[in-house]
């Protein structure tokens, strides 16, 4: 079983020291879902709510939180954020919140991506608590990573179990990428599937 890095051998949680990693390009995508009726969609998208337009709130509420993390995740370093990017897609059941970062460092920027997207799916559900109050967050969570050790990992399509083969190889394919000169897992974004986006 593999050994959880944030704890020590005694069992006490402690930060991992990552001065001797090589510091290499690091990309995270990371996705969350707001659920909310049509009417509260469309009034979202349209920017006709009390608070005034969601998405340019939400998205800046994403950067900044972005490049916080360490400062709200004890055990997660402060890193130097080379890149954010929020954008937001109506969905059926809502509004579907997509972050990407990047950076070089020596660690990656999995939890920079996925507190990107949970904090703009707050500031959403803040903007439009006066139309419903009983809108949801869920589904917060990885979609993509490349870079380090680890090298490339992809969520699996929706309804594929998969047996663990393609993000064998992947990793295997992102150490390598990240050993040639000017790449560090690749910045090819991954088509979106549904909606329109908004930026």
């Amino acid at each position: 079983m593999t050994r959880l890095t944030h704890v020590d051998p005694k069992g006490s949680a402690s930060m991992v020291d990552v001065g001797a990693k090589r510091v290499t390009r690091r990309i995270a995508r990371a996705s969350a879902l707001v659920r909310m009726a049509t009417a509260t969609r469309e009034a979202v998208v349209r920017g006709d709510l009390p608070k005034g337009e969601v998405f340019g709130t939400a998205r800046v509420a994403g950067i900044l939180a972005a490049k916080r993390v360490h400062e709200l995740i004890p055990m997660t370093h402060a890193l130097p954020v080379d890149f954010v990017d929020v954008s937001f897609e109506p969905v059926e059941e809502g509004i579907r919140v997509l972050t990407e970062v990047r950076v070089r460092a020596r660690t990656g920027v999995e939890m920079e991506a996925l507190t990107a997207a949970a904090v703009a799916a707050l500031t959403i559900y803040d903007m439009a608590k006066a139309v419903e109050k009983g809108m949801s967050i869920c589904d917060v969570r990885l979609e993509f990573k490349s870079g380090g050790r680890s090298g490339t990992w992809r969520r699996p399509k929706e309804g594929s179990h998969g047996d663990g083969k393609d993000r064998l190889d992947q990793s295997k394919q992102g150490k390598r990428d990240s050993q040639k000169p000017g790449r560090g897992g690749g910045s090819h974004r991954e088509p979106r599937s549904g909606g329109r986006r908004a930026r």
